[in-house]
């Protein structure tokens, strides 16, 4: 679909691409605002807190468009790109959107079910590097890399079944943080209509961050901004900027609970969702080759264990300077990236 939008757009004029990247722009923060309103009514109507129903259905809303592109991309035989989509996803989400997110506001988090969920965070990262990992050849990780297989990708699929099952249940042993008094549409709207609305709000937030993306690359382009700058920046960015804009209108609206467990949520179906699904639908399952082994796991790792470390020395928020740090991570991160990748080619 994005090439499609990219081949409509890329004949515009220049005042007219601005045009649309200002109307996408307003689009993507009205469906944000629309998203989180939707999800906050549902966390109080089923009386499960924000940081689980972040953690579940805003996440998985937030995580199916990279989920269809992953799988597109195993299925065209490109698995490499699936993978590489997921960790990518996982490393931006948790530096920059929720370092981004403490810092405009400290986040208020529930310490025992955000111990929980971060647990299940970095035991599904070191378990797609273990799913990966070529257990017949060990000496050639580094080199030649390993497969996720089709059937580990089909028991992350079952996994994450488990998960959300087990989230609700959490959920039912920690006190509520809903709120009474939310306004008369929560009062009217049923929870299928709030679902409704729900999906809408992603669809618009998705289909505003398909043209955004290619519209910027274009405009990036026309005042020369090298290429390789754009697909550094642009490429990671429009598959994360469902969770960006979403957690920074959590956060402006008060509802920083939303936040944290959306990004949360998003890291593991990043594996159990995106991977999974995307590795059960191609019987070579997805190629994680040596560059894999040799530093975008190692940093997935590295990130995922910094925002556990902080859960554990905060109290009940994560405050400004964590946020520092995790986005000071994440520029290491990818500073390290594109130095490597210049020097490999």
């Amino acid at each position: 679909m994005e090439q499609w939008i990219e081949h409509l757009l890329v004949g515009l004029p220049s005042l007219a691409l601005f045009l649309i990247i200002v109307v996408t722009l307003a689009t993507l923060g009205k469906g944000a605002d629309w998203f989180v309103d939707e999800a906050v009514i549902l966390s109080n109507r089923w009386g499960l807190g924000k940081a689980v129903i972040g953690a579940t259905i805003v996440s998985i809303g937030t995580t199916t468009p990279e989920a269809a592109v992953s799988v597109l991309s195993a299925i065209q035989g490109k698995p490499g790109l699936a993978l590489g989509n997921a960790v990518g996803s996982i490393i931006c989400d948790t530096g920059l959107i929720i370092g981004l997110a403490s810092l405009i506001a400290p986040l208020p988090i529930n310490r025992q079910l955000a111990s929980r969920l971060s647990n299940v965070q970095v035991g599904a990262g070191i378990l797609l590097v273990l799913g990966c990992f070529p257990w017949t050849s060990p000496a050639k990780v580094f080199t030649q890399g390993g497969v996720l297989p089709q059937l580990v990708g089909v028991i992350f699929v079952i996994l994450l079944a488990l998960y959300i099952w087990q989230s609700i249940r959490w959920a039912g042993t920690t006190p509520s943080d809903a709120e009474s008094t939310e306004g008369a549409d929560e009062e009217e709207a049923g929870a299928f209509g709030t679902l409704l609305k729900l999906i809408g709000s992603i669809a618009i937030i998705v289909v505003s961050a398909q043209i955004l993306i290619p519209a910027v690359s274009i405009m990036a382009e026309r005042i020369g901004v090298p290429k390789h700058i754009i697909s550094a920046t642009l490429v990671a960015l429009g598959t994360s900027l469902p969770e960006l804009v979403t957690a920074i209108t959590a956060v402006r609206r008060g509802h920083g609970e939303l936040a944290v467990g959306n990004i949360i949520g998003a890291d593991i179906l990043n594996v159990l969702f995106v991977a999974g699904v995307s590795a059960s639908a191609t019987q070579g399952g997805l190629q994680a080759d040596g560059q894999f082994f040799q530093f975008l796991f190692p940093a997935m790792l590295f990130i995922l264990i910094v925002f556990r470390c902080g859960i554990f020395v905060s109290g009940d928020q994560l405050k400004r300077p964590f946020g520092v740090v995790l986005v000071a991570t994440w520029l290491l991160v990818t500073i390290l990236s594109y130095v490597l990748s210049v020097e490999m080619h």
